[in-house]
């Protein structure tokens, strides 16, 4: 035993560095990530500021079955699947056609222009681009003076259910398709060109050389995102939502995290709140884990 943790503490010496490289991201997750786990307790309890979390007394499940019998439970469960579904649908594969096309770009200089101002977008705060928005979609903005010049009537987008979630998810693919692209792109240039060539004597063109090329390399890479993207898919950027939505769009835009916005923050319901998000967070999990067996199976290729 002496033997193992004098070698363990020689390695530690030999490599000091690299760990001391590491300790200000290992300290910043163990603050932020886990030591707020201490607080999932107050789900279960009635929290009261002076006698603490410890001291609180126990209620169960109560605020669980609370949630549950909630008239508007169903409403932000459902819209919370549908913006995480159709975001997955509509928002996952736009980097992955972006990079292909990319790739495709013979001009070097064209091409380095184009991915650094696709990649802009990503770094405007929210909050900048639901202002944007908010402005674009205004009666006397962008959108309606296009279709006020085309002999149509304005529309308020952001106050018509029917637009919400197109906004959303459009704004979203706006904002991140550029900086999405950047890892398949890296893939991509793992690539050997030589393959190309030999691909191109032998009659292929653009099409066969990503289909039988192109794609295979990504597809891991692609693997791996989307069980990422579908174990997420109940995080809906819900601070857009809030920046974006109102009680004109509740019907379509209020989700679970604009709901524990309202209840936790507002109304200050905090042990209400964490039971929500302590669920939602099991869900997610369950997701995740479901989704990273059946990949798999079916492709051999998995996180755990």
């Amino acid at each position: 035993m002496e033997t193992t943790n004098k070698s363990l503490w020689s390695r530690i010496n030999r490599h000091r560095y690299l760990y001391l490289m590491v300790l200000p991201g290992f300290l910043t997750v163990l603050v932020f990530n886990y030591f707020p786990m201490y607080g999932i307790l107050i789900a279960f309890k009635k929290y009261s500021v002076v006698k603490g979390i410890m001291d609180s007394p126990w209620v169960g499940f109560k605020y669980f079955n609370t949630f549950f019998h909630d008239p508007l439970a169903f409403r932000v469960l459902k819209n919370t699947l549908l913006l995480g579904v159709y975001t997955l649908f509509w928002s996952f594969p736009a980097p992955i056609i972006l990079a292909l096309l990319f790739n495709e770009l013979r001009n070097k200089r064209f091409k380095k222009i184009v991915q650094t101002v696709s990649y802009f977008p990503h770094f405007i705060s929210v909050v900048i681009v639901a202002g944007m928005i908010k402005e674009f979609t205004a009666r006397d903005g962008l959108f309606n003076d296009i279709i006020s010049f085309f002999g149509g009537s304005p529309v308020m987008f952001l106050l018509e259910p029917g637009y919400f979630r197109t906004i959303f998810i459009s704004s979203g693919i706006w904002q991140g398709i550029g900086f999405g692209t950047i890892i398949y792109l890296a893939a991509l240039s793992a690539i050997d060109p030589t393959l190309y060539d030999v691909a191109e004597v032998d009659g292929a063109n653009r099409w066969k050389k990503i289909v039988h090329i192109t794609w295979p390399s990504l597809r891991s890479t692609t693997v791996i995102l989307l069980i990422f993207a579908v174990g997420g898919i109940l995080g809906s950027d819900f601070q857009k939502i809030i920046l974006l939505y109102s009680p004109e769009t509740y019907s379509v835009a209020d989700v679970i995290g604009s709901y524990v916005y309202r209840q936790g923050i507002l109304g200050a319901q905090y042990e209400y709140t964490t039971a929500i998000g302590l669920f939602m967070s099991v869900i997610s999990f369950v997701i995740l884990y479901l989704t990273n067996w059946i990949s798999r199976k079916v492709s051999d290729t998995s996180l755990f």
